[in-house]
């Protein structure tokens, strides 16, 4: 039986991958209906003539594929590349008691440099260069106060001192002047009037510009670069942290449904695909809503997602309150997933690391990801496991396994 499945979706997966541009044309892609249906977390390393990914040098370009159709089926296509990002100073002053800097900034880019956003960039003192943090949920606070104490908006200021005390730039910016959090054409979508990607891929696209910034610095060591967000913001860095390889280091926090979590595997209480898109459609392609009912069919779920980080590092921060997170759903993804950085050599590179609470992003989630960052970074000893799961019962999702190397 698995064969005769494999067999299926190898023969369908066929009319999915002939390109080799990972913006890949609609017309090669079969609509849902015609997409096999598959109850557990596909295998990734499945290529289009039934065979399976064996070499490094033939993930390649499987990751190629998987990343068209990602792009295609879920979130659409990023906007074009600009071919610059203009910094304006807006103000700069001392963080008190740490010797740091912080600048407000002004980036513009894009056709006539229409599309912007502001930055709070906030460099340690000393000479550097330093690992630099890029955070896109600025925003936040500007639209909702009252959600700045769950870790919304600006980091708080302790939060930064502790950033910088550690030797870490932090880069934060407003994510909903790129791409407004609604259906109103505006940022990117006003620059690109032919744009048809959903917000989570224009907000990437906003991660993408803060890294062309932050890489004429020199006070920045380009070599480790990470990305976070929190729930929106971490289905967002995820999706920055899978198309962008200068991306060392992807950290999405609580971003369950289209971030971490996983679609087929839906825990208690858990957002789902009719859940999301029904609330926020323009968030994804305009055709993603074609698996509400059928998400069975989907050619990939979000261990695919995270496979595309790999080699690079990746380390979901979780709450075990945050069921509409979907916790559990989280950990067998990031278990699939495991299975190709483990591939690659790169096993140590995924970690997933479960905390008591809600909703938020707080100074707990933070160490971790600075705990995580300078192992993963500098091979610095750090006493904290980032492998412990916290549903050691919970169902693989999965019959397949990596090929042996």
């Amino acid at each position: 039986m698995r064969f005769f499945i494999a067999t299926v979706i190898a023969s369908t997966l066929a009319a999915i991958a002939p390109s080799r541009d990972p913006q890949v044309k609609e017309a090669t892609l079969p609509a849902v209906d015609k997409l096999p249906a598959v109850a557990e977390l596909l295998d990734p390393f499945l290529r289009p003539d039934g065979s399976r990914v064996r070499t490094e040098e033939e993930w390649a370009q499987q990751r190629k594929e998987l990343l068209a159709r990602v792009l295609h089926y879920e979130y659409g296509p990023l906007p074009p590349v600009p071919d610059k990002v203009i910094a304006k100073e807006l103000s700069s002053k001392q963080l008190e008691g740490t010797g740091a800097t912080v600048k407000e900034l002004l980036l513009t880019m894009g056709p006539g440099n229409t599309v912007k956003t502001h930055v709070i960039l906030t460099i340690p003192a000393g000479k550097g260069p330093f690992p630099a943090i890029v955070r896109g949920d600025l925003g936040w606070a500007r639209a909702k106060p009252e959600v700045v104490e769950r870790g919304w908006g600006p980091v708080k200021p302790e939060i930064v001192a502790n950033i910088v005390k550690r030797g870490y730039i932090l880069a934060d910016f407003s994510r909903v002047e790129i791409a407004p959090d609604s259906p109103a054409k505006e940022g990117v979508y006003k620059a690109y009037p032919d744009y048809q990607g959903g917000r989570l891929a224009a907000w990437a696209w906003g991660y993408h510009r803060l890294v062309d910034y932050l890489f004429t610095l020199d006070a920045v060591d380009k070599k480790h670069v990470a990305v976070t967000g929190h729930s929106r913001g971490g289905k967002t860095a995820l999706l920055a942290g899978a198309t962008d390889e200068r991306i060392a280091l992807t950290v999405p926090n609580n971003s369950g449904c289209g971030g971490a979590g996983c679609y087929r595997l839906q825990a208690e209480k858990s957002e789902d695909i009719a859940a999301i898109t029904k609330t926020f459609p323009f968030w994804f392609a305009p055709h993603f809503t074609d698996f509400i009912g059928k998400v069975d069919r989907l050619p990939f779920d979000q261990h695919t997602v995270k496979a595309l980080v790999a080699p690079r590092a990746l380390l979901s921060t979780e709450a075990l309150g945050d069921l509409w997170a979907n916790p559990k759903g989280t950990q067998q993804s990031y278990a699939a997933a495991k299975e190709v950085f483990d591939f690659l050599g790169a096993g140590d590179g995924i970690g997933i690391v479960f905390r008591k609470g809600q909703h938020e992003q707080n100074a707990d989630d933070w160490n971790v990801l600075l705990d995580f960052a300078d192992k993963q970074f500098f091979a610095k000893k750090v006493e904290r496991r980032f492998d412990a799961l916290a549903f050691p019962d919970a169902a693989k999702g999965y019959s397949w396994k990596a090929p042996a190397p």
